[in-house]
């Protein structure tokens, strides 16, 4: 099914059941021809599993969707071979719920990728969950994932 999502003309859907889930934004979808998908949830960055509030974002993507019959709104793979969407549990953004519990971040880096409504509510709900002090917003300095990675390669050289 084709729908229009961020600034691309096109968009699939994808429906399946949560089999596995990584970290706070990478989930396996396993669809109803068996065949299985790995999903990088879109607009949000979470902590690498070594960060602080790594385990934390990832036991809560757990506790969301383990198990649970999600919709997959994709328009692309990312480098690593993994659709990039929106994940959708009764109608419910997992993506945004993530950001509401100050489990990940407004991936801004990306941000052009999604609809104007999506980057403003994504923002926003950063916004209150870092006024709230939630989750990794607790610590007084948190530390970007995407500067942590660019730290991890830094350090192991070329």
């Amino acid at each position: 099914m084709l729908v229009g999502l961020g600034s691309s003309a096109w968009a699939e859907d994808l429906k399946g059941q949560v089999i596995a889930v990584a970290d706070g934004d990478t989930v396996t979808v396993l669809d109803a021809d068996r065949q299985s998908h790995k999903i990088r949830l879109a607009g949000i960055d979470a902590p690498e599993s070594r960060q602080a509030f790594g385990q934390r974002s990832r036991i809560s993507l757990k506790e969301l969707l383990d198990g649970q019959q999600v919709l997959v709104t994709y328009d692309k793979t990312d480098r690593y071979g993994r659709l990039v969407g929106k994940v959708e549990l009764e109608g419910r953004d997992i993506n945004l719920e993530q950001l509401r519990r100050g489990l990940a971040w407004h991936y801004k880096k990306y941000e052009a990728e999604q609809s104007a409504q999506d980057r403003q509510v994504y923002a926003q709900t950063q916004q209150q969950a870092q006024a709230m002090r939630l989750g990794l917003w607790h610590d007084p300095e948190p530390h970007a994932p995407w500067d942590y990675r660019q730290q991890k390669r830094q350090a192991n050289g070329p």
